[in-house]
C-alpha cells in the first residue's frame, strides 16, 4: 500500500486489529479503497501534483521534520539507532523500523521551538518525541475516519503554528549567527574596509528575498517547506535539485566544522604531533580525526532533541566568542591599532563568498514561519534576525581587522593571544559549539538518503548505520584533502548560498506568481537575480583558483 495525502483521503495504519479495513470517504462521498491497482494509484499520484496536498509526498519528505530539528527544539529523550529507550521497551516499539519512509502521517512528531510554550508547560504528558525518526505504520490495517475523526487527525498531524515572536526570532538568530562571524575580520581584510558595504548589501537582499519565500509559501494552500517551493514553481525536478542544493549546503558546513576543530584544537596543542609506523600526522590532522570520532556516536543517535538544546546556546556561544575578542582587545591591551586597507580589489571576490556564507538561513525561513502563531509578524522577525546578526558580523569584522590587520587569520580565534583567559574561553567555546550542531546539521542529509533505502530493507538498522558513518568519514576525508577554513567557506557562500540566498527565492517568486507580479517587482527580482549570478560567478572561481593554488603549494 502507497501513502500518500491529499485533500481527499488519509489513511492511518494501525498494529492493534488484522482484520478489519475501513475506509475514508472523498469529498464525493464515495469510499475509496487503499489496495488499489497500481494503475490506479500511478493515476491518483499524478492527478495528484496539481493538488494542494501533494507537495509532501515526494522526495524528501523527511525535510520538514528534519530541518525542524535542526533549527528548533524538541522535547528530550535519547537513545541509539537500533537500540530502545527503557521507556520504549514494548511490543509495539521493537517491531517499528529505525530507518523508515518519512511520509506525512509520520512528521507529526514536529519539534517544539526553541522556547517552551504555554502548552508545553499545561500538558507536558502529551509531549512524546522518542525517537528522531517517528515509529512506522503497521501496514496490516487501514481505519476508516467520519467526517469528525477526518478534520481532527488533519488538524492533529499539521504542525503546531505556536511560536512567538520572540522564539521565532531565536530560532532564526541561532540558524545565521553560527561560524561565519568567526571569519568576518577575515573577510574585511580580504575585501577592504569598503567591502563591508557588501556585507549590508547581503543583508537588504537576503531580507528581501526572505519575504519573496513568504509570499511564495502564501500563494498556495500546502507549502510549507523551500522544496515545496521549489516543487510549486519547477515541478517535482525542481524540488529534487533544490533539495540536492540544500543538502550539500549543509553537508558543506559539516566539513567546515571539522576543519574548525583541527584548526582551534591545533592552536592550543601545537605540539600534538603522532607517529604511526612512518606516518606522521600533524596537530591539524590528528584532532580533526579525534573530532570525527567524538561527533560520531551523536549522528548515531536517534532522538537529537539534547543536543538541540545545548545547540540552541550557538548564540549565546558566538556573542561569548565576540565579547572575548572585545575583552582582549581592550581590557588585555591588545589594542585597535592597524588602519587596515580601504579596499582590496584583488581579493575582494573572496570577501563576497565569506559575507554572503554569514546570511545562509533561507533553508530554515519557510518552517519558521509556517510554525509562528502569527505569521503577520514574519517581517519584523526578519528585522530583528538580519538587524541583530548584521551588527555582530560588522562589530566582530571591525574589531578583528583594527586588532590584527593584515595578519588575521580566517578564524579570529587563532590571532588570540594563546596565554590570555579571554582567549581560552573564546577558543574552548567555539571548540565545543561544533560538537552539538554536526549531527544536527547533518540529520537532514541522512534522513534523507535514508528514505531510497528499498523497503525490503526498511527493518534493517545496519543500513542507517552506514549511510551515517560514511557521511561523517567523507566530511573527514574532503577537511583533511582541502584544510582551508576561509576559502572553503567563501566557496561555500558563493556556490552556494548564493543560490539559496539570492537567485532562487525571486524566481521561484516569478515562476509561481507570474500572473501577479508587477513591473517593479519582477525589475527588483531580476536585479536580486543578477546580483546573485554575479557574485556567485566572481566568488567561485576566486575561492577555487585559491584552493587550487594552496594545494599545489
Amino acid at each position: 500500500m502507497k501513502n500518500s495525502v491529499s485533500d481527499h483521503s488519509f489513511y492511518i495504519e494501525s498494529d492493534e486489529e488484522d482484520e478489519e479495513k475501513v475506509f475514508i470517504p472523498d469529498e464525493n462521498g464515495e469510499e475509496v479503497d487503499g489496495n488499489e491497482s497500481d494503475d490506479s494509484d500511478s493515476s491518483a499520484e499524478n492527478q495528484q501534483q496539481n493538488k494542494p496536498g501533494s507537495y509532501n509526498t515526494s522526495w524528501p519528505q523527511s525535510y520538514r521534520q528534519s530541518i525542524d530539528l535542526y533549527s528548533s527544539v524538541p522535547s528530550p529523550s535519547i537513545g541509539f539507532l537500533g537500540t530502545p529507550t527503557l521507556s520504549r521497551l514494548s511490543s509495539s516499539y521493537l517491531s517499528s523500523s529505525l530507518t523508515r519512509r518519512h511520509t506525512p502521517e509520520t512528521l507529526s512528531s514536529a519539534t517544539k521551538p526553541l522556547l517552551p510554550t504555554v502548552d508545553d508547560q499545561i500538558e507536558p504528558h502529551r509531549r512524546s518525541s522518542h525517537a528522531l525518526l517517528p515509529p512506522i505504520p503497521s501496514r496490516r490495517q487501514s481505519v476508516r475516519l467520519d467526517d469528525k475523526t477526518s478534520s481532527k487527525v488533519s488538524h492533529e498531524i499539521s504542525l503546531p503554528r505556536h511560536c512567538t515572536n520572540g522564539q521565532a526570532v531565536l530560532n532564526g538568530i541561532n540558524v545565521l549567527c553560527g561560524v561565519g562571524i568567526l571569519s568576518t575580520p577575515y573577510a574585511a581584510k580580504e575585501g577592504g574596509w569598503l567591502g563591508l558595504i557588501i556585507l549590508f548589501t547581503f543583508a537588504l537582499l537576503s531580507f528581501y528575498t526572505g519575504l519573496l519565500l513568504r509570499q511564495c509559501l502564501d500563494s498556495q494552500p500546502g507549502l510549507e517547506t523551500y522544496p515545496d517551493i521549489g516543487q510549486a514553481a519547477f515541478g517535482t525536478y525542481g524540488r529534487i535539485a533544490l533539495s540536492i542544493i540544500l543538502y550539500v549546503e549543509l553537508y558543506a558546513c559539516c566539513v567546515e566544522y571539522i576543519i574548525l576543530e583541527g584548526d582551534n584544537l591545533a592552536s592550543l596543542f601545537p605540539n600534538a604531533y603522532v607517529s604511526l609506523g612512518g606516518l606522521e600526522l600533524s596537530p591539524q590532522r590528528l584532532f580533526a580525526l579525534m573530532a570525527t570520532l567524538a561527533v560520531l556516536p551523536t549522528v548515531w543517535l536517534r532522538d537529537l532533541s539534547v543536543l538541540s538544546y545545548i545547540s540552541a546556546g550557538g548564540v549565546v556561544a558566538s556573542i561569548l566568542a565576540v565579547l572575548c575578542l572585545f575583552w582582549v582587545g581592550l581590557i588585555d591591551q591588545v589594542g585597535f591599532h592597524n588602519k587596515g586597507t580601504t579596499l582590496n580589489i584583488a581579493t575582494l571576490p573572496v570577501a563576497v563568498g565569506l559575507y554572503g556564507y554569514c546570511y545562509s538561513g533561507h533553508a530554515v525561513f519557510p518552517n519558521i514561519y509556517t510554525s509562528m502563531a502569527n505569521p503577520n509578524k514574519f517581517p519584523s522577525v526578519l528585522i530583528a534576525c538580519f538587524a541583530i546578526c548584521s551588527l555582530l558580523y560588522a562589530g566582530t569584522a571591525v574589531m578583528g581587522y583594527t586588532m590584527f590587520g593584515e595578519a588575521t587569520e580566517s578564524q579570529f580565534t587563532l590571532n588570540m593571544p594563546k596565554d590570555l583567559i579571554a582567549s581560552k574561553i573564546a577558543v574552548w567555546t567555539t571548540v565545543v559549539n561544533p560538537f552539538t550542531k554536526y549531527a544536527l546539521t547533518m540529520s537532514p542529509v541522512a534522513m534523507s538518503l535514508e528514505e531510497l533505502i528499498p523497503s525490503t530493507h526498511l527493518k534493517s538498522h545496519i543500513y542507517a548505520i552506514i549511510i551515517r558513518t560514511s557521511l561523517v568519514i567523507s566530511t573527514l576525508i574532503v577537511g583533511l584533502t582541502i584544510p582551508f577554513f576561509g576559502l572553503v567557506m567563501s566557496l561555500i557562500g558563493s556556490l552556494l548560498t548564493m543560490l539559496v540566498t539570492l537567485i532562487l527565492p525571486p524566481a521561484c517568486y516569478l515562476s509561481i506568481l507570474r500572473g501577479k507580479v508587477t513591473r517593479i517587482q519582477r525589475t527588483l527580482c531580476i536585479m536580486v537575480i543578477t546580483v546573485g549570478v554575479v557574485s556567485s560567478a566572481f566568488g567561485t572561481y576566486s575561492a577555487l583558483s585559491k584552493i587550487v593554488e594552496n594545494l599545489r603549494s
